[in-house]
């Protein structure tokens, strides 16, 4: 299935261990699907809460549409995602243990649709990121040893 990918989370990746992803919807309102299209959204520093069994989706900056009439949403107001009730029940077990949270990591239109990537996720500590550094950096230089060597 095609998906146009609106925009990404990339400091998700590096600033998470993703456990778990899944597939919401995302309620909107007027035409906040409109700066979707042309891509005025930013994922940068939002997350996601459960409260009362609906989980929302928080600081999700959507750009007000410029041709739009006197109506215009808050650009940061929080957002309802659209789960099964099992989806939820199950993230509530998991989020309830410590160090756990949810954060978005793509939005994207699939059929049309606004969708988010959302992923449950565990911080990773300072001590992870340096070991990922050095695990980079000692791959480059393998791969540039080789290279030289095979010429």
């Amino acid at each position: 299935m095609a998906k146009d990918i609106i925009a990404n989370n990339p400091s998700a990746g590096r600033d998470y261990q993703i456990i778990e992803t899944y597939e919401a919807g995302i309620e909107l309102k007027g035409s906040e699907v409109k700066s979707l299209r042309d891509h005025r959204v930013n994922l940068k520093g939002s997350f996601a809460r459960i409260e009362e069994a609906e989980v929302f989706l928080y600081n999700l900056h959507i750009s007000p549409y410029k041709a739009t009439s006197s109506f215009a949403p808050e650009p940061k107001r929080k957002r309802k995602l659209l789960l099964h009730k099992t989806q939820i029940r199950r993230l509530i077990g998991q989020i309830s243990q410590r160090g756990f949270t949810l954060i978005p990591l793509s939005l994207y239109f699939k059929k049309g649709y606004a969708k988010v990537e959302l992923a449950l996720c565990k911080g990773k500590r300072r001590y992870d990121k340096r070991e990922k550094i050095k695990r980079k950096t000692h791959e480059t230089e393998v791969k540039r040893v080789l290279r030289y060597k095979n010429r």
